[in-house]
C-alpha cells in the first residue's frame, strides 16, 4: 500500500474507523442490557445515540491532528444543537467520557492520544467542525458515525462508515461492521445468546470472529476485510486482511437481494414488484445500515435496490464509502438509469434517476435497469 497516492489517509481512515467501531461496541452494550437515556430523538424522528457524537468527535479529532485543522473538510450527519440543550448535561457529559475513553486506547491503533483529556469545549468543536458543505472541487472527509442507528440501539447490524472525496469523487472508503461476523456462515448467529453462554464457557477464537472493517481505493482493483480488533490485541498492519470480491452469480433466480428492515424511507412496493417482475426468488436478506455494500462487497448477496418515497433526498454519507468498495471488488453501483452516482454536489445526491441500483456485476445490472424502464411506466412512487 506504499506505494498508493492515498496510502496515508486510507491508513489513518481504517485505524480510525477500527477505533470508533471499540467505541459503538462497548456503548452498544450498556444501551441493550440496560434502559438508559443514552437515545435522542432529531427533527427527523430517527435516533441519535451517544455513540454518533462521540464517533463524530473522535474520528474529527484524529483527522484534524492527523492532517492539520486547516487542511481538514469534514461532511458529517450529527451536530451540537440536541448536546447544547439544557436537558443534555448528563448525555453530554457520557459524550465527553466515551470520547476520552476512546482516546486514551489511541496507541493500540497505532494513532497518538491526546496530551490530555479534552474539554466539554474541545470535544463540542470537533463536532461542529464536521460542517463541510462538500462540493465539486478539493478534498472532503466524509462520515456517518453511525449508520442504522435503529439497528444500533436495538443490539443489530450497524455501520460506521469514512469515506474522502476529491473533485467530486470518492477516491477511498472504509466501512466498520462490528457485528457482522467475518464468516458467512455466522450470518444468523444469536450472538447475544452466545455471550450468555460463553461466560460459562469461553468461545473458541476462529469460531468468534464478529465484526469487520472492509476499505478500498478507487481504481486499485482491490477490495479488503479486516477483522475486529478483540480484547487486548493490538492492531498491526495488515491486521490479517483478506481480498473481497463480489458474487459471480447474475441469474436473478440464484442471486441474494438485500432489504432495508426499516419501510420508512423506501417504496418497499415498487421494489418487491420489480424483484417479482425480475425474477428474483430467492428470500431476500433483511439488514439494516451500509452492511447491505458489505454484503455484495464479499457475495453474502447480489443487489440491493432502493427507491425512495417522494420527498426524501439520498445523503452522500449513507453511500460514498460502500460504493468504492462494491466497485473495486467488482460490483456496480448506479442511479436507476445506469448512470454513475454524483458525489460532487454538497451532502445530497442530488439529479438522482430514480433511485439506486447496487450489484454484483454487469450482466445483472443490466436486467433489473431494463425491468425498472419496463415497470416504471405501471407504477408510481
Amino acid at each position: 500500500m506504499e506505494d498508493d497516492k492515498y496510502a496515508k489517509e486510507l491508513d489513518v481512515a481504517v485505524r480510525a474507523v477500527h477505533m470508533a467501531c471499540a467505541l459503538c461496541q462497548r456503548v452498544q452494550e450498556g444501551l441493550v442490557s440496560a434502559s438508559t437515556d443514552q437515545v435522542k430523538s432529531k427533527d427527523d424522528d430517527s435516533p441519535v445515540t451517544i455513540a454518533d457524537w462521540s464517533v463524530q468527535a473522535t474520528v474529527s479529532w484524529i483527522l484534524s491532528e492527523f492532517f492539520g485543522n486547516q487542511n481538514v473538510s469534514i461532511i458529517a450527519e450529527e451536530d451540537v444543537q440536541a448536546l447544547s440543550e439544557a436537558d443534555s448535561v448528563g448525555l453530554l457529559q457520557a459524550v465527553v467520557n466515551t470520547v476520552n475513553e476512546c482516546l486514551a486506547g489511541a496507541p493500540k491503533y497505532g494513532l497518538k492520544s491526546p496530551s490530555e483529556a479534552l474539554t466539554t469545549s474541545q470535544i463540542l468543536e470537533a463536532i461542529s467542525r464536521c460542517n463541510s458543505v462538500g462540493g465539486p472541487k478539493g478534498r472532503h472527509w466524509v462520515l456517518d458515525p453511525v449508520d442504522g442507528t435503529l439497528g444500533f440501539v436495538r443490539g443489530d447490524q450497524y455501520a460506521v462508515a469514512l469515506a474522502l472525496i476529491e473533485d467530486g469523487k470518492v477516491v477511498i472508503g472504509v466501512l466498520g461492521c462490528p457485528n457482522y461476523p467475518m464468516k458467512k456462515e455466522l450470518l444468523n448467529y444469536h450472538y447475544q445468546y452466545h455471550e450468555a453462554m460463553s461466560k460459562s464457557s469461553p468461545p473458541s477464537p476462529d469460531i468468534w470472529e464478529r465484526g469487520c472493517v472492509m476499505y478500498a481505493r478507487k481504481d486499485s482493483g482491490h477490495a479488503w476485510m479486516q477483522p475486529h480488533i478483540h480484547g487486548d490485541k493490538k492492531f498491526e498492519w495488515p491486521n490479517s486482511a483478506k481480498l473481497i470480491r463480489v458474487s459471480s452469480i447474475d441469474d436473478p433466480a440464484l442471486a441474494t437481494s438485500c432489504e432495508p428492515v426499516e419501510r420508512a424511507n423506501s417504496n418497499h412496493s415498487f421494489t418487491e414488484g420489480l424483484a417479482h417482475s425480475v425474477g428474483l426468488r430467492k428470500k431476500p436478506m433483511r439488514v439494516y445500515s451500509m452492511v447491505k455494500y458489505a454484503a455484495i462487497a464479499r457475495g453474502d448477496a447480489e443487489l440491493f435496490m432502493k427507491f425512495a418515497r417522494t420527498g426524501y433526498k439520498e445523503k452522500i454519507w449513507d453511500h460514498a464509502a460502500g460504493v468504492v468498495i462494491v466497485e473495486e471488488a467488482g460490483g456496480m453501483v448506479t442511479d436507476a438509469g445506469g448512470r454513475p452516482l454524483d458525489f460532487s454536489k454538497g451532502p445530497y445526491l442530488e439529479g438522482l434517476d430514480r433511485g439506486i441500483i447496487v450489484c454484483s456485476g454487469a450482466a445483472l445490472h443490466e436486467k433489473i435497469v431494463d425491468a425498472v424502464y419496463a415497470s416504471w411506466d405501471s407504477s408510481s412512487l
